[in-house]
């Protein structure tokens, strides 16, 4: 009896204590899941225009440097590299590659901008009735991405496979087309695979939208239709935009107008679906992400911010990303290094943390000398007067 007694109140103290302890919460993203991630996380890129680029991709290149990022995106436009079936222009990318590689950076490689020659049939003028479209025939895009993959094998970390296939402007300016979008990552993928394995494969990220005609399908519905494919099949980690129309710490829910996608946190919809599809072990990567500081374009005062506001919302993206969504969250790209030929008329021009004619912008400063998280590996940030900042130490890239 004295036995069975002194059993019990043991068993009630360490319940007690059990109880006592704060219980964390589970995961609702299932990070655990991801065991065998294909990017460190966080890793840090921003989107760059080095190909026609007036002199200044050493300068560019130099700046992501003196950032602490790791990783370049550039657009290798399928016109540039093939404008011909039978012609193959080279000599840039060539250039680029050693550029890159000099400075210890890592290139992701967007895949877009078909030549006229793949889609002869197309109606309306690009760059003014659409932004790209998609080949007549799939098997021509393959081919592009097989020998882009097979010339720089070894030497491009990831690449990405076109870019926002949810919106009809980005697709012939018709409707946007799920089953085409991965007849055309299907074609891609397996060039790739064959010609450079190790490469990192990415999905589109698709523009948060609510409209769903045949101007646009609202990404998280876009999503769930390549699901609906099998679509992930053919990437090792899935693409998705963040740019920020609110601060970093604002749910989904309480998005302007009660609309989630017009939230930085919309991601974690995205994420959401990939587990409820059975996909929580496939890491995430942010291709785009940023403020726009746009004083020109009415249509973008409504979530315009101020420099200032921009460099501050900028860092506390990341922080959260590093705080809330690692390890599932891999590469994090921002927007952009500005294209020297962009003018004020060009929106993209209010989203880049440097100016066309070469300045940088305080985002710019603020994300450089900021705290970073690579994997294990934390960097404090850094004074901006600091002999890193400045250019006069080593530097090694947060990756």
């Amino acid at each position: 009896m004295i036995r069975r007694l002194l059993f019990l109140a043991i068993l009630l103290i360490g319940i007690a204590l059990v109880l006592s302890v704060p219980q964390s919460s589970p995961d609702p993203f299932y990070g655990f899941a991801v065991t065998n991630p294909p990017f460190t996380s966080l890793t840090y890129g921003i989107q760059s225009f080095l190909w026609w680029d007036n002199g200044w991709a050493g300068t560019h290149l130099d700046w992501v440097r003196l950032m602490n990022f790791s990783h370049v995106k550039q657009t290798f436009a399928w016109e540039d590299v093939q404008p011909e079936r039978d012609q193959w222009l080279f000599g840039r990318a060539d250039e680029l590659l050693d550029e890159v590689e000099r400075r210890g950076l890592k290139l992701v490689v967007r895949l877009t901008d078909a030549p006229l020659w793949t889609h002869p049939n197309q109606t309306g003028e690009r760059g003014v009735d659409y932004v790209d479209a998609p080949p007549d025939d799939p098997a021509d895009f393959g081919r592009y991405c097989g020998t882009v993959a097979e010339r720089y094998r070894g030497r491009v970390a990831a690449y990405q496979i076109w870019n926002e296939p949810n919106l009809s402007r980005e697709w012939g300016n018709r409707p946007p087309d799920p089953a085409g979008y991965v007849a055309l990552l299907r074609a891609c993928s397996e060039a790739i695979r064959a010609a450079d394995p190790n490469a990192i494969l990415i999905s589109a990220g698709m523009a948060p939208t609510g409209n769903h005609d045949a101007t646009a399908t609202p990404d998280d519905v876009f999503l769930q239709q390549l699901y609906d494919l099998d679509f992930q099949q053919y990437v090792d980690v899935i693409g998705a935009h963040a740019p920020g129309y609110t601060a970093p710490d604002v749910a989904p829910e309480d998005g302007p107008g009660g609309h989630r996608f017009f939230s930085f946190r919309r991601i974690e919809d995205l994420r959401r679906i990939m587990i409820a599809n059975g996909d929580a072990a496939r890491q995430m990567a942010i291709l785009e992400t940023g403020y726009t500081t746009d004083t020109v374009h009415p249509s973008m005062q409504w979530f315009a911010v101020t420099p200032e506001e921009q460099a501050r919302l900028m860092v506390a993206a990341y922080e959260y990303a590093a705080q809330h969504w690692r390890p599932w969250v891999g590469l994090m790209s921002a927007i952009y290094i500005a294209d020297p030929g962009w003018t004020a008329e060009n929106e993209e021009t209010w989203w880049a943390v440097t100016t066309p004619d070469g300045y940088t912008r305080p985002a710019y400063i603020e994300l450089a000398n900021m705290a970073k998280y690579c994997g294990d590996d934390f960097r404090p940030p850094r004074a901006p007067d600091s002999p890193e900042a400045l250019g006069l130490a080593p530097i090694r890239p947060c990756d």
